[in-house]
């Protein structure tokens, strides 16, 4: 019964891939018969609108004055007129492209499933003795205070160390001192950059680390899928919780759970004008950074690729997902043991729209490695860690330190919704075109015949 039920699945699937190739196919021709010679020209209307667009983007980051605001208002007119252009030519064809579209990417999805990433591993854990957790009352906007969770903390057992909201904190220190008192856990409420901090000091002592997602976006929290909208939930797992293990980054010797960046956003968020004004800060240096005419010469060097003088370089525990726009931010896992590199490379306004319409080596690298160096035409370099406006050494080698962080978590929790699989058409078109089973997905095998040694090993195994 195993078998033909299984069987059946694979079946479902293979004709999903028929059918995603099949809706693409009608999304794209539709449009051509129906237009005709007009249909082409829409075509062509919009790749050279996608271009003009990036374009003016890149004008009305790199340019003041009047420029600027004219180069803006192509960048977003353009897009528009592009818009009402197929609209009003192609009528219902338009709709019914757009529904094709998102018939053939939701069968192509279905058919590719069971070939994604797998769910962190997990283990029960008996409750900690000593916790100790490290809040920040003024992070989030006070979500310490508003959510009760000093007195729900020390509720279910735990110490509770306050940071000083006026003056400096050595939150490194803080939390070597409560481990020499015999802290058997560390915690942190705060912003991504006091997470990374205590989560060192737990790594260092190989004790668990609660997380309490008590900043303004907790994007470390959101991937481990933990409740940022009730940081007090994540208190839970003081009395019912379980363990993970996860990698943690260090850029020289300031530790990361998130990214550390390089770069024209590095060097935009050292002003102290940003936090008050993030976008005017950002418009009136961006034109300085983006041109060169600011800023250190960067040099990142990723295994045997060296990418030069890229405008920006983002360094990430874990790689982030590039491929699937409603995925962008997010990490498929916390343990593959790599960091993520992201290289930005912008020459001018014609690369820009190159890079938009066909992305090319030189302007968009990605690319993952356990170790990343970064190097400068001056002896410090500016970072953003985490989000954190720092000052580095140059070089900067950025490291992983694989499955070094123990992070207890409520056993109960929201979850990681588990990532689609990357639409992969090559795969879709040799699943749909097979007879037989080579190409199925790898959670169907275990149930196939073993197979002979030297067979060319299944799709789902590539």
């Amino acid at each position: 019964m195993a078998v033909d039920l299984s069987r059946r699945a694979y079946r479902i699937q293979r004709w999903s891939a028929r059918v995603a190739l099949a809706a693409a196919t009608l999304a794209v021709l539709f449009p051509l018969l129906y237009g005709g010679l007009r249909g082409l020209a829409l075509l062509l209307c919009g790749a050279a609108g996608l271009a003009v667009s990036a374009a003016a983007l890149w004008w009305t980051l790199t340019l003041r004055g009047p420029l600027r605001w004219v180069a803006g208002l192509v960048a977003l007119c353009v897009p528009a007129a592009v818009v009402t252009l197929f609209a009003v030519t192609l009528f219902w064809v338009l709709p019914l492209s757009l529904a094709l579209w998102g018939l053939a990417v939701w069968s192509g999805r279905y058919a590719l499933r069971g070939t994604g990433s797998e769910r962190l591993g997990e283990r029960r854990a008996p409750p900690p003795r000593r916790p100790v957790l490290i809040m920040n009352p003024r992070s989030g906007g006070g979500k310490v205070g508003r959510f009760g969770l000093r007195e729900k903390a020390e509720r279910l057992g735990a110490r509770v160390v306050l940071l000083d909201p006026e003056g400096p904190n050595d939150v490194t220190a803080l939390a070597r001192e409560a481990v020499a008192d015999g802290a058997d856990l560390l915690g942190a409420a705060g912003g991504d950059g006091t997470q990374a901090l205590v989560a060192a000091v737990a790594a260092e002592h190989d004790i668990p680390f609660l997380v309490i997602s008590a900043g303004t976006r907790n994007h470390f929290a959101l991937d481990l899928g933990l409740d940022r909208g009730d940081p007090a939930a994540c208190l839970d797992a003081l009395s019912d919780g379980v363990e993970l293990r996860v990698d943690l980054g260090f850029a020289g010797d300031q530790p990361f759970v998130n990214n550390a960046s390089f770069g024209a956003y590095a060097s935009i968020v050292q002003s102290p004008a940003y936090r008050g004004d993030k976008i005017g800060t950002s418009l009136e240096l961006l034109p300085d950074l983006l041109t060169g005419q600011q800023g250190p010469r960067l040099v990142a060097r990723v295994g045997d690729t060296t990418l030069d003088a890229p405008q920006a370089v983002l360094v990430s525990n874990n790689p982030y997902r590039t491929d699937d726009p409603f995925g962008l931010g997010r990490r498929d896992r916390l343990d593959s043991g790599v960091l993520g590199v992201l290289g930005v490379k912008v020459e001018g306004a014609v690369h820009a729209a190159s890079l938009l319409l066909d992305p090319a080596p030189g302007g968009l690298t990605i690319l993952t490695a356990p170790e990343v160096v970064i190097e400068g035409d001056r002896a410090e370099i500016e970072a953003g860690v985490d989000g954190e406006a720092l000052v580095l050494p140059a070089p900067v080698h950025c490291r992983i330190a694989p499955g070094a962080l123990r992070v207890r978590v409520p056993r109960k929790r929201p979850g990681v919704t588990p990532p689609p699989p990357r639409l992969d058409w090559r795969r879709l078109r040799k699943l749909a075109a097979t007879v037989g089973r080579t190409a199925a997905p790898s959670r169907f095998r275990h149930h196939d015949v073993p197979q002979t040694q030297g067979k060319e090993p299944s799709l789902g195994s590539r």
